[in-house]
């Protein structure tokens, strides 16, 4: 069939194309920036259209000659205001659907509590609900899937469970983690999510998908520290640690920010246990069921140790984030870039040089200075921002759309160029260029350059305030990678 999917950048997304690809299905692809769907293993396999889903004009485009449309679109953690962003573009969604004659809408949800009221759900939950409604009064064939917690590498559900298990040995918890949970594997969900396609004409209905296991967040924490291998967790259950508080205690312990970290918090408040698996009337387990959450545990941890994360949760765009390109003329920007420019000549070949370029963030830390950085994160969390310590999807190999610590992916040039785009709280838009060239005797030069467009009179401040830093911050970058090209072993041709 030929299918449309949207949110293919994000964690669910990213993962359901290749499948619904194997399964022999034709992919279009509609994403608000194509560019990062660049370096995808599959990208030259599926179309893409560049809009947005509360666009009625570009939906319209998209959904042209399609058959099953894959809604994995939701306006998590963009403020206040997200429920009627959602609502509104569910809504043009469902109407373009309707207009172009669409076979069959599957959307992925969340898993509500049972007999429990709207009013009551968290505002994440509550949304999801409402989208969930939204479609299937769409006039169209929609199958709602809703999950609880994924687990699978990457995810934002599974970072939170491992960084909370591997670093705190004894722990003070929110009474939440006493709450009952289906959690879900998630090559059962992407699994789900292809069967969907093929559904009978009449089914316009809401699924629960959950694996076969059901437990307390509890449960969660101590059967990971077994399958990772951890000694026995100490973890006290208080009543005092409300959503908001327990937002800003996974902000701190994890990479998941405070703004993903509180909805997923505030949906762990009710019972999340599926009360059916009609699913698999039509989408059948395999032999051996579905995944359990031991097994799920042993893959995730897998994929990480095998550098074999395909996508994170940190995969789409952080709400809020500047996503503006980099302004290659200065007029564009009104007048005002400012620029921190280095070059340095390195007497190594040129890809050893760029070795330690891709290998930048993560583990692999800044070659800077480290304490500058680190503040530089923790401020950025305190007001709410990603901080540095989201790392990176693989520790050798990037593509354009991945996470960096703060920094995303804007442009790579494999062997030449590497531009990074800061998600951090700034004043302003913010790029950092690191690049392989050749001066005109052949030597190998090592260039950097720190671009920042200050917005009003606040950026130019900011700029200003932090220049005298940059001798030490971009001085030291420059010269700790070039020392550190030096030092890597060179290959040499067989």
């Amino acid at each position: 069939m030929r299918c449309l999917v949207t949110g293919a950048t994000g964690y669910i997304g990213g993962r359901l194309v290749p499948a619904l690809l194997e399964a022999g299905h034709r992919v279009r692809c509609l994403a608000r920036t194509p560019r990062k769907l660049r370096d995808y293993p599959w990208a030259d396999r599926v179309e893409v259209v560049q809009g947005d889903v509360a666009d009625a004009a570009s939906v319209r485009a998209a959904l042209a000659d399609m058959d099953v449309a894959y809604y994995l679109v939701h306006a998590l953690g963009t403020g206040r205001g997200f429920e009627q962003t959602d609502r509104r573009s569910a809504r043009i969604f469902g109407e373009q659907a309707r207009t172009a004659g669409l076979r069959r809408i599957v959307y992925l949800g969340g898993l509500t509590p049972a007999g429990v009221p709207d009013r009551e759900l968290s505002p994440h939950l509550r949304s999801r609900a409402e989208v969930g409604r939204i479609l299937l009064d769409s006039g169209v064939p929609t199958a709602v899937l809703r999950a609880a917690v994924v687990i699978g590498s990457g995810s934002a559900s599974f970072e939170i469970l491992r960084h909370l298990t591997e670093r705190l040995p004894v722990m003070v918890t929110p009474s939440w983690v006493r709450t009952s949970i289906q959690p879900v594997a998630v090559r059962d969900v992407v699994r789900y999510l292809v069967g969907s396609a093929s559904l009978p004409a009449d089914v316009n209905r809401t699924f629960d998908i959950g694996g076969p296991d059901v437990m307390t967040y509890r449960d969660m924490m101590q059967r990971y520290a077994r399958v990772a291998g951890l000694p026995h967790r100490v973890i006290l259950p208080v009543p005092v640690l409300t959503p908001g508080l327990s937002s800003h205690w996974i902000g701190l312990v994890t990479p998941v920010p405070r703004s993903i970290a509180r909805p997923l918090a505030e949906s762990l408040r009710n019972e999340v246990v599926c009360r059916e698996q009609d699913i698999t009337r039509y989408v059948p387990d395999p032999p051996g069921g579905p995944i359990d959450f031991d097994q799920a545990l042993r893959l995730a941890l897998q994929r990480i140790k095998d550098a074999r994360v395909d996508t994170r949760w940190s995969s789409a765009a952080v709400p809020g984030a500047p996503s503006d390109p980099l302004p290659t003329d200065p007029d564009w920007s009104g007048g005002s870039l400012y620029r921190d420019e280095r070059e340095l000549t390195v007497p190594v070949a040129p890809d050893a040089l760029w070795r330690v370029i891709e290998g930048i963030g993560g583990e692999n830390g800044w070659y800077s200075f480290p304490l500058a950085w680190a503040v530089r994160g923790w401020l950025d969390r305190f007001v709410g921002g990603v901080g540095l310590r989201r790392g990176r999807r693989d520790a050798q190999r990037l593509r354009v759309g991945d996470s960096l610590d703060f920094w995303r992916v804007e442009e790579i040039v494999p062997g030449r160029l590497l531009r990074l785009r800061a998600e951090m709280r700034l004043p302003g838009p913010a790029w950092l260029e690191l690049s392989v060239g050749r001066d005109e005797e052949g030597r190998t030069v090592y260039g950097q350059r720190a671009l920042f467009h200050p917005r009003g009179l606040l950026g130019h401040a900011y700029w200003w305030s932090v220049w005298p830093f940059h001798s030490v911050v971009f001085g030291g970058m420059a010269r700790n990678i070039t020392a550190a090209a030096r030092a890597a072993p060179q290959r040499t041709a067989p």
